[in-house]
């Protein structure tokens, strides 16, 4: 099992002492560094910031939303950081939810898993830089089809630091995991649940079984965020974990288009999901977060004393994550560190 530090999103600014956690991640050896967006900060800019003054974490996007930029513009993004950190660059995509896609973005959400596919496969051409990029798709076209008909393939002016930058893709549903290890390197759910570990072994194994790749199953990697609380009070530590469970199951997304509500509903929790999806979209948001069950915030978090989170990471050890990720001030991170790795 390795470690991360996820940074998170930004609310009004950047969170406070991220810069400073780190440099800690770094000096204690986490693994990967990782950030967020969603429809305010992006999550490149703050990578190559705070990766400036680091020299081997690696650095990750956790995700880059697929409908904010074109296949080559991420992909240039990439290359350039890449070479920026010596290449350290893990890149994190998603295909982010209509709410988003459509609202934010303007572009079209139809077909998300056709979407992802071609999307990986033009930004690993474009970094492989073997030819100039000709792809007709059913969701992308370089060069453009119509226009000025005076487009032509391109090849990148930039020499990559590495031919291949590892792509890894956030998904919840069974056939976004699946695509995950068919086509990628890596695998970043949300909200990760032991009680569910057996069900997404089998997702990935049928990716893995398409991917034609027989040794991939043992280099993919599994990112999740852990969240962690450790306190004497169980309940209030929970509190803190509660606020963000209502806004992903029951206010991301609309009324049957939310992944994050299905994926408690997998774990058994569809009729106190609804319960919760209620109250926040009437603007309940406190009595949302207070009506999630402390055994459903334990589903997806350890919340309590050190003894009882040392018990429980045990269970977490022997599911098919690899790297879990956590959040804190930089004077916490030596705690988790040893939880985690101990």
């Amino acid at each position: 099992m390795k470690i991360g530090y996820s940074t998170g999103y930004w609310g009004s600014g950047p969170p406070a002492g991220a810069a400073a956690a780190v440099l800690e991640a770094e000096r204690l050896g986490f693994d990967s560094v990782w950030t967020a967006e969603a429809y305010g900060s992006d999550a490149l800019t703050p990578l190559a910031w705070w990766g400036a003054a680091t020299s081997t974490i690696k650095l990750g996007t956790g995700i880059v939303q697929m409908s904010a930029r074109t296949p080559a513009a991420t992909a240039m993004a990439a290359m350039t950081l890449d070479h920026l950190s010596g290449g350290r660059v893990i890149l994190g995509l998603g295909a982010s939810g209509p709410q988003v896609v459509e609202g934010w973005y303007g572009q079209p959400y139809p077909k998300p898993l056709a979407r992802t596919r071609e999307y990986v496969q033009i930004v690993r051409e474009i970094v492989a830089r073997e030819k100039p990029v000709e792809f007709s798709g059913e969701q992308y076209h370089m060069p453009l089809a119509g226009g000025t008909g005076l487009g032509k393939p391109l090849k990148s002016t930039i020499h990559p630091y590495r031919t291949e930058i590892p792509i890894y893709l956030g998904a919840e549903g069974p056939k976004n995991v699946a695509l995950a290890a068919e086509i990628t390197d890596g695998w970043l759910p949300l909200f990760f649940s032991p009680k569910d570990d057996a069900h997404y072994r089998a997702c990935l194994a049928e990716g893995f079984a398409a991917s034609g790749d027989a040794g991939k199953v043992d280099r993919f990697e599994v990112v999740s965020t852990m969240f962690m609380v450790p306190g004497d009070d169980v309940e209030r530590c929970a509190d803190m974990v509660r606020p963000f469970v209502a806004l992903y199951a029951g206010g991301m997304g609309a009324r049957g288009a939310n992944f994050h509500f299905e994926v408690f509903a997998r774990m058994g929790w569809e009729a106190e999901a609804l319960h919760i999806q209620d109250l926040y979209l009437e603007g309940k948001k406190a009595e949302a977060a207070a009506s999630v069950p402390l055994a459903m915030v334990e589903d997806v978090a350890l919340v309590g004393p050190l003894d009882k989170i040392r018990g429980e990471l045990a269970r977490w050890k022997e599911t098919c994550l690899t790297t879990m990720l956590v959040s804190g001030p930089a004077e916490v991170l030596p705690l988790y560190a040893d939880l985690v790795l101990g």
